[in-house]
């Protein structure tokens, strides 16, 4: 993970020079976040949005949030306006699917990571993992073997 203090001053002195007053939007990839291992915090997030120049702050479109979990979602609206300004606040758009994002971005000027197209990938076989209502563990979903004369003598037993 990337300290906060080298990733503003790649902001200041990459991104924002390149910016000038032309309107942009921030995607956030959430894709496989766990908190205890690759999550910056949202203290952290915060840090990093009110360092943001006024005149860039002024452009910024929208933040698209991809592949928000249940947690996240649950969070941000109960805590989204405390921790983040109105301006902010109103701009945030959950995306649950890459496909949904190339609505609102162009696909050729961005990279996606292969795991967030691999992340995707497995929401078209398990769409309740898009709530948060699924495990994002994979599972064998397999019978179990039973065997009918066990199967008989625990109906005994019970």
């Amino acid at each position: 993970m990337v300290s906060t203090e080298v990733l503003k001053k790649y902001l200041d002195e990459k991104i924002y020079p390149k910016l000038g007053a032309k309107p942009f939007s921030v995607v956030y990839v959430h894709t496989d976040v766990q908190m205890s291992e690759n999550f910056p915090g949202i203290s952290v997030l915060r840090s990093i949005y009110d360092a943001i120049p006024i005149n860039v702050k002024d452009n910024l479109e929208a933040v698209y949030f991809l592949h928000p979990g249940l947690q996240a979602r649950l969070f941000l609206a109960t805590f989204g306006r405390l921790f983040f300004n109105g301006g902010l606040y109103s701009k945030l758009k959950y995306v649950s699917r890459l496909e949904f994002l190339w609505d609102h971005v162009r696909r050729m000027e961005m990279e996606i990571p292969e795991f967030v197209h691999d992340h995707d990938e497995e929401l078209e076989y398990r769409p309740m993992m898009d709530y948060g209502l699924e495990s994002a563990h994979p599972r064998v979903y397999t019978a179990p073997s039973v065997d009918p004369i066990s199967m008989y003598s625990m109906r005994c037993i019970a």
